[in-house]
């Protein structure tokens, strides 16, 4: 059990690999998006132990809060969520036109980027709910936002969300063959609704699902493409 959190995160990041292994086209993109995650991986002591107490390397997260561990997920979750429907569906990045970035509905462009940061703040500081939910719901924002400032985008942010959340269901499950009990061992289940689908928290697949949606159109959101080829327009 002690080495769990490293395992978990080292799948990850192999699964990472396999994706940049398998479609060069991406590459750019992959790493683009886990370089600007990782750091993420430091807002570690927001969750423990009020969510989870993982056993990490050296024992850092139960002594300090930070491990290494986080770094490597967040990295490799970033770069995942970033390309999977690229890996899945034949389209590529178009710049849009300086015409269009004149729409009238991107002049919310930066504030539906900002928009998953500043609603955790309130949630996080001025409710009484677990960071897990605040964090979850503050990249619910911020997809929501996505979509209505780029609607081109929704159906990568939907679909991506769709595809992350069963990505990471299929992984969670078989990490917890490898790794039997380490739901009830590790997670706070007392703090969360204790609702287990097939041994996973629930909060793990919202937390999957939202992540999905905001990260699959941040590169394309912040750097001004669009997408073209197959169904999309």
């Amino acid at each position: 059990m002690m080495n769990a959190w490293l395992t978990f995160s080292m799948i990850l990041l192999g699964i990472w690999a396999v994706i940049w292994t398998a479609k060069p086209s991406v590459r750019k993109q992959m790493m683009w998006a886990s370089i600007l995650t990782a750091p993420f991986g430091l807002t570690e002591p927001i969750f423990v132990p009020e969510y989870w107490n993982p056993p990490s390397l050296f024992n850092l997260a139960a002594n300090t809060g930070f491990d290494i561990e986080s770094l490597i997920f967040s990295f490799a979750v970033g770069g995942i969520a970033a390309v999977l429907y690229e890996s899945f569906f034949n389209v590529r990045h178009v710049k849009i036109s300086r015409h269009e970035m004149a729409f009238a509905r991107h002049r919310f462009h930066k504030l539906a980027l900002a928009s998953p940061f500043i609603a955790f703040f309130p949630l996080y500081f001025f409710t009484s709910l677990n960071p897990i939910y605040s964090a979850s719901l503050a990249m619910l924002v911020g997809g929501i936002a996505a979509m209505l400032c780029r609607p081109d985008l929704t159906k990568k942010i939907i679909v991506g969300s769709i595809l992350f959340l069963g990505m990471y269901f299929v992984f969670f499950l078989s990490f917890n063959l490898v790794y039997p009990g380490i739901v009830k061992q590790v997670w706070n289940l007392e703090a969360i609704s204790g609702i287990l689908v097939l041994g996973i928290p629930i909060e793990e697949l919202l937390f999957a699902l939202a992540f999905g949606g905001l990260w699959s159109s941040y590169y394309e959101h912040i750097k001004w493409y669009k997408l073209k080829g197959g169904n999309d327009i």
